[in-house]
């Protein structure tokens, strides 16, 4: 099973280096955009971190759990999702959560 965990994620990544914005970067942590941690791997779950409602929906419908950090404890924004098949999808919509300015602080 972990050669298809590692095999969806490096898919994951693949499609998201090729972004046309050129801003996610790979790391050991896991994926960066504009320099902010978006995505990881942990065990065999992605990890993303998403708005708070998002997260707290895909929570409601046990599609995610929550992620429990050793260094911070819980988040509200950060998930971990199981299913290979919505990776791509969540991973995605990371990226644009995190890599988008907060409003009022585009200039």
């Amino acid at each position: 099973m972990a050669g298809e965990v590692e095999l969806a994620y490096e898919a994951v990544t693949r499609e998201l280096l090729m972004d046309e914005d050129y801003d996610v970067d790979l790391t050991p942590d896991g994926l960066l955009v504009k320099g902010r941690l978006f995505a990881f791997l942990e065990d065999d779950d992605l990890v993303v971190e998403l708005p708070e409602a998002r997260s707290a929906d895909l929570r409601e419908r046990g599609i995610a759990v929550a992620f429990h950090s050793t260094k911070g404890g819980d988040s509200r924004n950060w998930v971990r999702v199981a299913d290979l098949q919505l990776w791509s999808e969540l991973a995605r919509e990371a990226h644009q959560f995190v890599g988008e300015p907060p409003v009022g602080h585009q200039s």
